[in-house]
């Protein structure tokens, strides 16, 4: 049998072999192809010494750079937990022959419900007005209701969708059923099942109500939401991410929102996570941050953990599936 090693097993199901719960997804489809370990988490000063063994090696997060692929004459096989692959040396695992394979679709629904947990928490302040019934404000109010600040509409507005894969074509579909006007910039225009308008970059931002990110970081797309086209967007605008954090310049986000340039901004990625101490999204005004979380629904880490196992069981048999390398 062969050797297994997940690197950091703590994100996809914090479960040991042979635990169930209802809430977290169970090792036994993958401990049934090998001699599996779980290490829950796998700082970088003790990655080689828990792969040495290692035949087929698991990772969400943990970096495989050329030097630990090089190092590891056992390894033949690379499975990412995850659907980006950057934290593995694709070309050094591609040099030794070593398969890098990937799970992708498993969240769609997931991010994409994510998306407008956000988006309806800065239109129409739930939480935030919530605390504030709980702080005792509806008591000392003198009508039978109140608003802490004016709330909107999603219906009517224009959804502006920045990246059209399963994520964003999920979120179009949200959009779509609460009546909002679809536009749309992707480098490939796809069959949908909702009226789509395909425009520029610049015309989504000076037309969009709500724009959302769904496009992958590359040296294009970086920080491409920047000081220049936050000013071409409407003051109501509201901005969400649930993508990949280094799409925005942080800075220049937090001055935005501070300045009023934009209404509010969703975010469930950062630039560096956790964040570091004084990162300016953390105190702007009209931001709402949730922890990389939008992924992480129970249904979605069940789909993943199929996915992963999966993956291995074909590179068992001879037909590796989802190859990226």
């Amino acid at each position: 049998m062969k050797t297994i090693v997940a690197l950091d097993a703590h994100t996809l199901s914090p479960l040991h072999v042979g635990e169930h719960s209802p809430f977290h997804p169970d090792w036994d489809a993958l401990a049934a192809l090998g001699q599996l370990t779980l290490h829950p988490h796998t700082p970088p000063d003790e990655v080689m010494a828990r792969s040495t063994d290692a035949e087929i090696l698991l990772t969400n997060k943990t970096v495989l750079s050329a030097d630990h692929i090089a190092a590891l004459p056992k390894l033949e096989y690379i499975g990412v937990m995850a659907t980006g692959v950057n934290v593995v040396d694709l070309a050094a695992a591609r040099a030794r022959g070593i398969p890098v394979t990937n799970a992708r679709g498993y969240g769609a629904t997931s991010v994409a419900q994510h998306v407008f947990a956000l988006l309806l928490e800065l239109a129409g302040r739930t939480g935030a007005t919530a605390e504030a019934v709980r702080n005792g404000e509806w008591q000392r109010c003198r009508d039978f209701c109140f608003t802490i600040a004016p709330f909107f509409e999603m219906a009517g507005k224009t959804l502006g969708v920045v990246g059209f894969g399963a994520i964003g074509q999920a979120t179009a579909r949200i959009g779509a059923a609460m009546g909002m006007r679809l536009m749309v910039h992707s480098r490939t225009q796809k069959p949908f099942d909702a009226p789509v308008e395909w425009v520029s970059l610049e015309r989504l931002f000076r037309e969009s109500d709500v724009i959302s990110l769904h496009c992958p970081l590359t040296e294009e797309t970086k920080e491409f939401i920047n000081r220049e086209n936050l000013a071409k967007m409407k003051s109501s605008l509201y901005l969400i991410n649930t993508g990949r954090g280094a799409l925005i310049d942080e800075a220049a986000l937090a001055e935005a929102l501070k300045n009023g340039v934009i209404a509010g901004y969703g975010g469930d990625v950062l630039s560096v996570e956790p964040p570091t101490a004084g990162n300016p999204l953390l105190s702007a005004p009209n931001a709402v941050i949730t922890p990389h979380m939008a992924w992480a629904s129970v249904e979605s880490r069940t789909r993943l953990m199929r996915i992963v196992t999966e993956n291995a069981r074909a590179f068992l048999a001879g037909s590796p599936q989802n190859v990226v390398n």
